[in-house]
């Protein structure tokens, strides 16, 4: 349970803030997301295949990169 110390006299914004902030860093809005709804075990399989084949492909993508910039920075 995430519990903030809040001062007397401080404003409910900066309570707030202190708040959002811990929940944040718990990790608890992220478990609520992925427990929104209800996945079968083979939808959550392929849901986590084709986030790693996107990471895969965003890190090619990213290479490819990386390299044509050097190949430019050789030829001059």
């Amino acid at each position: 349970m995430t519990v903030v110390q809040v001062r007397d006299g401080d404003p409910v914004e900066k309570a707030l803030r202190k708040f959002r902030r811990k929940v944040e860093q718990a990790g608890i809005r992220k478990e609520i997301r992925k427990r929104e709804y209800y996945l079968k075990p083979g939808e959550q399989r392929r849901k986590k295949e084709r986030e790693a084949q996107r990471r895969r492909f965003k890190a090619i993508k990213k290479a490819k990169q990386g390299k044509s910039k050097r190949s430019r920075s050789f030829r001059r």
